[in-house]
């Protein structure tokens, strides 16, 4: 049996993992006190696919901050679940946001979620913490959000981690266009 987008694998009460006989790994939600820490992932993350993110004052920081913080205050449609090292501090995040669409057959709550941010910190990559983030957050999806449709953009790096929870491409698919507008600052509320 194929796993459903939102229900992991192995479902645990708790989101954690253990390497051998390593320690249990756990997931913790984000509050507003980490929002520092997600635009640092948020950083690694986009560094790690080629974007130039700037120095520490790069303008998309402070508006990245105020939109973590912004979201950290709806907890029914935004959730960040975070894995803590005793040495480094945070270092992986998996983010979700709900987003309202038409009803339709198949989803009459016409709630979808989207899962971005996941990252590691690369001096603890290939320990099991972006999955142990992403169960997390995935159980937040079907448990607390009522969530019943995930999307997600997968870069190559993370495609088997989200193909090993059942996520496929989309029957139809997905086109994008970039406008040529001047950037504005990004509204306080959602579109």
């Amino acid at each position: 049996m194929t796993p459903s987008p939102v229900e992991p694998p192995e479902a645990h009460a708790e989101a954690g993992t253990g390497l051998g006989d390593g320690p249990v790994v756990r997931a913790r939600r984000a509050t507003l006190d980490d929002v520092p820490a997600l635009v640092r992932l948020r950083g690694l993350m986009l560094d790690g696919m080629g974007v130039e993110t700037g120095g520490p004052d790069a303008p998309w920081r402070a508006a990245s901050a105020q939109w973590f913080a912004e979201r950290l205050r709806r907890p029914g449609e935004f959730a960040a679940f975070l894995v803590d090292d005793p040495v480094l501090g945070v270092v992986s995040s998996a983010v979700g946001t709900c987003d309202a669409h038409a009803p339709g057959p198949a989803n009459l709550t016409a709630l979808q979620g989207h899962v971005s941010n996941v990252s590691t910190d690369p001096r603890r990559r290939r320990l099991g913490h972006a999955r142990v983030c992403l169960e997390a957050l995935l159980g937040w999806f079907r448990e607390e959000a009522g969530v019943t449709v995930v999307n997600l953009n997968a870069t190559e790096d993370g495609a088997a981690l989200y193909e090993s929870y059942g996520f496929a491409a989309p029957r139809h698919p997905v086109l994008q266009l970039r406008t040529a507008g001047t950037p504005r600052r990004a509204p306080s509320s959602r579109c």
